[in-house]
């Protein structure tokens, strides 16, 4: 049995694009390393879009996190899904449904290379 696909409507398209930039956003007001957009709405991924960032340091990690969650449910009533890696893991996260925030340590980032993992998805500018 094929699996089933879903096209969703422009509009949600649209809200998608508008948290992975935000995100991207909130990412960049703590220094976030090389932030990507990546689409992956016509992959049949396991969201619309990845948001990849990185940093240097796990506290730095912890603080993009941080910035990104409490900057969305603060100003925006946005809540993740879910939220995994924080104890340490060097790779964070953050579930919001059609975005998953991948936020990476630079040694963990070019070891999985996420970006080349998925290479046939659009990079959104922003």
């Amino acid at each position: 049995m094929a699996a089933k696909t879903t096209k969703r409507s422009p509009a949600a398209n649209n809200e998608d694009i508008t948290l992975a930039k935000l995100c991207a956003e909130f990412a960049a007001d703590k220094k976030a390393n090389n932030p990507v957009i990546l689409d992956l709405s016509e992959l049949n991924g396991p969201a619309s879009y990845f948001l990849i960032c990185s940093g240097e340091s796990e506290p730095q990690l912890k603080a993009i996190a941080e910035s990104i969650t409490g900057g969305l449910r603060d100003k925006h009533g946005i809540r993740a899904i879910s939220a995994e890696g924080r104890n340490t893991s060097q790779w964070i996260v953050l579930d919001y449904g059609s975005l998953l925030v991948h936020i990476m340590h630079e040694e963990k980032r070019a070891f999985y290379n996420l970006e080349k993992l998925w290479r046939d998805a659009k990079t959104v500018s922003f």
